[in-house]
């Protein structure tokens, strides 16, 4: 699981020149504990409670992964948002192998033969490090899909992916430019899906002149 300090060098590089609000999401960080599980629009609401309660008027979102499914829900709903950036962003509907299928419906099949037990072979591994709330949370939140809202953003949004991305691959990054009126894609070699981690260096040049350009 991450957290604000994952984009420590981009925070570094902004907070000079810009007001930098960076948030741990509830169940992450050293934010608070799952009360219950949450949906997306219950992360939605929260990081809204936060731009209202520092009395933001206009501000712009850099988002990875998971963060990403909610800056797109900001992007339709929020008017106050101006720039958006996406890396390794998910919320869209992954293609599926037969295999894929295969696993899920033994996992179905077994769980209801053998109701009172649990199968740790089954799930991802950001799924097993979960338990309780978290894990519910996650099973709501990954099964909710968000390619139907695409096609609402208006803003300016920057994707940028790593060419060796395998959690959220470059399909999904085309996919995005594609449905994304007025959006740019750029691709860092020899990055995975912390692309903004492992080439800081070139990851910030990009950001800064799009932030700072037309």
């Amino acid at each position: 699981m991450s957290n604000k300090e994952s984009f420590l060098n981009q925070i570094n590089r902004l907070k000079n020149f810009r007001r930098v609000i960076a948030i741990d999401l509830t169940g992450f960080g050293n934010s608070r504990k799952m009360k219950y599980a949450y949906s997306l629009d219950d992360y939605v609401y929260d990081v809204l409670g936060v731009i209202n309660e520092l009395n933001v008027n206009e501000y712009d979102v850099l988002a990875h992964s998971f963060g990403g499914r909610i800056a797109v829900k900001l992007a339709v709903i929020d008017d106050r948002l101006n720039k958006l950036i996406l890396t390794g962003s998910a919320g869209l509907k992954p293609r599926r192998s037969l295999k894929y299928y295969a696993k899920i419906y033994s996992y179905k099949i077994v769980k209801k033969v053998f109701k009172n037990r649990q199968f740790s072979g089954f799930g991802s591994a950001e799924y097993k490090m979960l338990n309780g709330f978290e894990r519910q949370s996650y099973v709501k939140i990954v099964n909710t899909f968000l390619d139907v809202l695409l096609g609402k953003i208006k803003n300016k949004t920057l994707l940028i992916f790593g060419a060796l991305d395998n959690q959220t691959p470059l399909y999904m990054a085309k996919r995005f430019n594609k449905k994304i009126t007025n959006s740019y894609l750029y691709v860092i070699k020899n990055a995975g899906h912390f692309c903004f981690v492992e080439k800081p260096q070139e990851f910030n040049v990009i950001m800064w002149e799009f932030l700072n350009g037309d």
